[in-house]
């Protein structure tokens, strides 16, 4: 079974902050966790330094390779930093070329 994770902290989430399915919203600084593992992405966000992970809505998402799971990260970290009580983005990322 292949799997890949990435983890980024110290985003901080833009104004309206990012929606998660057990305590809704969550702002100010987080840490943004992505796992992939047979063709699914989960997306997990927590305060950074804290404890407690949380889903962020839209998770898990079909996600098709190593590559697209880090670019799906990439653009989920962008997401957070934009706010407005950010989603998993849909749909998953093209491959480049």
């Amino acid at each position: 079974m292949a799997w890949a994770s990435w983890t980024t902290r110290g985003v901080f989430s833009g104004h309206g902050g990012v929606l998660t399915d057990e305590v809704g919203v969550l702002s100010g600084d987080l840490t943004v966790h992505t796992t992939w593992a047979d063709d699914t992405a989960q997306i997990t966000v927590q305060y950074t330094g804290a404890i407690d992970w949380f889903t962020m809505s839209g998770s898990p998402v079909p996600c098709g390779s190593e590559d697209d799971s880090r670019r799906l990260h990439a653009a989920v970290v962008q997401s957070v930093r934009q706010g407005a009580a950010a989603t998993v983005p849909r749909p998953p990322l093209p491959r480049p070329g």
